[in-house]
Parts: C-alpha cells; sequence; structure tokens
C-alpha cells in the first residue's frame, strides 16, 4: 500500500458505520479491543455454517479441511513472528493465558528458593499476578525495574538487579496503562548476559509494528487476537523450541497426550503439550484472517499512520487548561492517558459516550502505574488503522464541552 487509504479501511468495519446514540461511532479504544473487519467477520461466519469440523480427531471429509485450515493459521502466526518453526506457535486464550502458562510451567520447570523473576513497574495486571504467585509457590523473589517520570524505564537500575539469580525478566513491549515501548533489544541483551530468559508481552505492540523474535532473540513473546482486530478467546505463545521442550505441560487432557495407560502418561511434543482439549478452531481461522488483514496493509504502514495520529493528538490535547498527559516517553504505542484537575475520568468517560465517542477510564488494569504517577485513575484514547483527524477533532471538541459542563458542577 504506497498511500495510506483510511477512508477505504474504515468501510470495512460494519461497526465503523453505525451511530450512537445519535452519533457517528468514534472508537478510540483499540487498546483495550479492536473492531473487527467483514473478512474476520464473514471467515468465521462461513467456517461455522459450511465447515465445521473437529480438528486432529477424525478422517472424515469436514475434520480433515478444518484440521488443515487451523494448521495453516500456525504457519501464518510463525510467519508474522518470523519464529523459526511452527512447533514454537501454541495457541492460547489469550495473552494472560499465555503468561500464566509461561508462569506455571517456566516456574515449575527453572524457578527455585531464592531465584528472581524482574518486571517493569508499570505492568498490566496479567504481567503481574501470575509471577506474584508462582514465586510464592517456588520460593523466588519479584524485582521490579523502577520508571522515570516520563515513564521510561531506568536502564541503570535494571542493569543493577540484574544478578546470577535473575532467572526470568517479563515485560511489555508498550504498556497498555501510558504507551511507553520500553527498549527491547537493550533488555534482551542485559538479561541473556545473565543468562536469564525474557518473556514480552506482545498486547499491545503486536496488532501495530513489525515483530522479529528471532532478531530480538525474544525466549517468549505472547498477544491476543482480540486486539489484534481477530475474535475474542484466542492468543498465541511464542516459545523457543528448546524452552518448550524441557517445561512440563500446563493442562491436561485430550490432544496433549501421546499414550495413555492407567498407570501412567506420555505427553506429545510442543506445541501440542500445550494444547489440551478441543481447541478454539473458529477463533483461530479468525486470528488468521486477521493477520493476513494487517499484513494487507502493512504493519510499517499501520505504525506510521497511528505514530501520526498521536502526534496530532496529543498536541491538541496539551492545549487544554489542566489537562495532564500521564506517560510522555519519546517511544510511545498510539496509546494517550490524561488526568483533569478536579474532574474523575468516570464523569468524562460518561459523557463522552453520550456523543458516541468510546474511550477508556478507570486504573487500566495497572494499579501500580497508577501509583507510580500518583493517580487513581486517567481517561485514556488509543488508536487503530481505521481512525482519522477527524475523529480526533471531534473527541477534542467534545472533550472540552464535557469539561466546561463538569466545571460548572
Amino acid at each position: 500500500m504506497n498511500s495510506y487509504d483510511v477512508e477505504k479501511i474504515r468501510k470495512e468495519f460494519p461497526i465503523l458505520q453505525t451511530k450512537r446514540n445519535g452519533h457517528p461511532l468514534v472508537y478510540l479504544d483499540s487498546a483495550a479491543t479492536s473492531q473487527k473487519p467483514h473478512s474476520v467477520i464473514d471467515a468465521i461466519t462461513h467456517f461455522y455454517r459450511e465447515e465445521y469440523g473437529t480438528v486432529h480427531r477424525a478422517v472424515y471429509g469436514l475434520a480433515s479441511g478444518a484440521t488443515a485450515r487451523y494448521c495453516q493459521v500456525r504457519e501464518k502466526v510463525r510467519a508474522y513472528l518470523n519464529a523459526a518453526s511452527t512447533d514454537e506457535i501454541i495457541f492460547t486464550k489469550g495473552t494472560t493465558e499465555g503468561i500464566n502458562l509461561v508462569a506455571d510451567c517456566f516456574g515449575k520447570a527453572f524457578l527455585h528458593h531464592g531465584d528472581e523473576v524482574l518486571l517493569s513497574e508499570i505492568e498490566h495486571h496479567a504481567n503481574i499476578v501470575p509471577w506474584q504467585k508462582i514465586c510464592k509457590e517456588r520460593g523466588a523473589q519479584l524485582k521490579f525495574i523502577p520508571v522515570n517520570a516520563q515513564g521510561v524505564l531506568n536502564l541503570e537500575a535494571f542493569v543493577k538487579l540484574l544478578s546470577p539469580r535473575t532467572k526470568l525478566v517479563a515485560i511489555a513491549h508498550v504498556s497498555n496503562a501510558i504507551g511507553t515501548v520500553h527498549p527491547l533489544e537493550e533488555i534482551v541483551h542485559l538479561a541473556h548476559g545473565y543468562h536469564a530468559k525474557v518473556l514480552v508481552d506482545g498486547a499491545q505492540s503486536a496488532a501495530h509494528v513489525p515483530i522479529d523474535v528471532q532478531k530480538l532473540d525474544i525466549d517468549f513473546f505472547v498477544f491476543s487476537g482480540h486486539k489484534a482486530y481477530g475474535p475474542t478467546g484466542v492468543g498465541v505463545l511464542y516459545g523457543k523450541k528448546g524452552l518448550l521442550e524441557t517445561m512440563p505441560p500446563y493442562q491436561c487432557g485430550g490432544d496433549m497426550i501421546e499414550k495413555v495407560t492407567l498407570d501412567a502418561t506420555t505427553y506429545q511434543k510442543s506445541p501440542l503439550k500445550f494444547e489440551a482439549g478441543t481447541p478454539m478452531i473458529a477463533e483461530v481461522i479468525g486470528l488468521g484472517e486477521a493477520l493476513d488483514y494487517i499484513e494487507k496493509i502493512g504493519r510499517d504502514n499501520i505504525s506510521q499512520w497511528e505514530q501520526k495520529l498521536l502526534s496530532y493528538a496529543t498536541e491538541k490535547l496539551l492545549k487544554i487548561p489542566h489537562l495532564q498527559i500521564i506517560g510522555t516517553a519519546h517511544e510511545k504505542g498510539p496509546i494517550i492517558s490524561f488526568v483533569v484537575k478536579d474532574i474523575h475520568p468516570l464523569d468524562i468517560g460518561t459523557l463522552l459516550d453520550l456523543k458516541g465517542i468510546c474511550v477508556r477510564t478507570g486504573h487500566q488494569c495497572s494499579q501500580p502505574t497508577m501509583q507510580r504517577f500518583g493517580v487513581t485513575s486517567v481517561t485514556r484514547v488509543s488508536f487503530g488503522l481505521y481512525n482519522t483527524f477527524a475523529e480526533i477533532d471531534y473527541f477534542v471538541a467534545s472533550l472540552k464541552e464535557v469539561l466546561s459542563v463538569l466545571k460548572k458542577n
């Protein structure tokens, strides 16, 4: 795509043609979940109507066809992340399950009393709580890498925290709460210098920028389908094959076994070892269509467009009196969180909704981030490949009206 035709793109998303409360829908919450193009919706509907069958379990045509399509998506994901093998691609329910899987299975295999796991202090709860749980179970210790007033990771502090006891560093590629893009190449290089593994939460990056897990030398990478223009209920865990082979299974049941007797069980190799039960077949097919859609537009093109939106919206918002943007790192994803003096974010979100504008309010599932910046909640706007400058203008004008009303009350 030589030029970014956002109006053509918008026509491919049926929900963007609708109205809310009498106003055209302005959807500014893609960091929470993205809207879906016709191709994804149609692929799922067609599969259920005409092609539905189970996978890996039967020889009849519907089942073998479903199995072939399911396996094709695994290859699409491999190529999307530039993984070395489809054996390194595990389908999960989403980012949260992927992190929990690694915490449980890696933790049982490699974490021992006195070992350490490092996180940034601005992680999503899904990249904090699983590590709290497994570290408590294994007698390991969690340590947190601080960020500065702009939300930028303190690499000097990170270096001081690293030690031979460090077994894993788990960090978001892009902060869901304030948009900071962490320097993955430096983080991985420093962590590997101490033989520590690195898990990257890619929930806020996989749909926006190119990812090359081999070039970055990441050990684990997780993301969700629903944030990448695909369906809910499906996600991806990438793991280096050698690591996956040494980890025990996460859940047990059908499809992940090699042989079962009443006395013992042997397991399949990765990825099936980590995919117990009948999988989310339609959702995986929808994910494959979503990745095709993203690739058709091009992640470089998407990133460039979203960065233009981010810059434009930031400039507009900074002109509003008493508005403070939380998180001002130079490198940011398409996310802006802000507070307005003496105005509660919930009130802002409620009144914007009456104008057809969807924003996120609250602690963004990242209460430690809120504590770090001395706030309890924020209003967050986040952009997807379908947003426009006109939508930002409407949002800013509406926000000014909303603030005027709220300040009078």
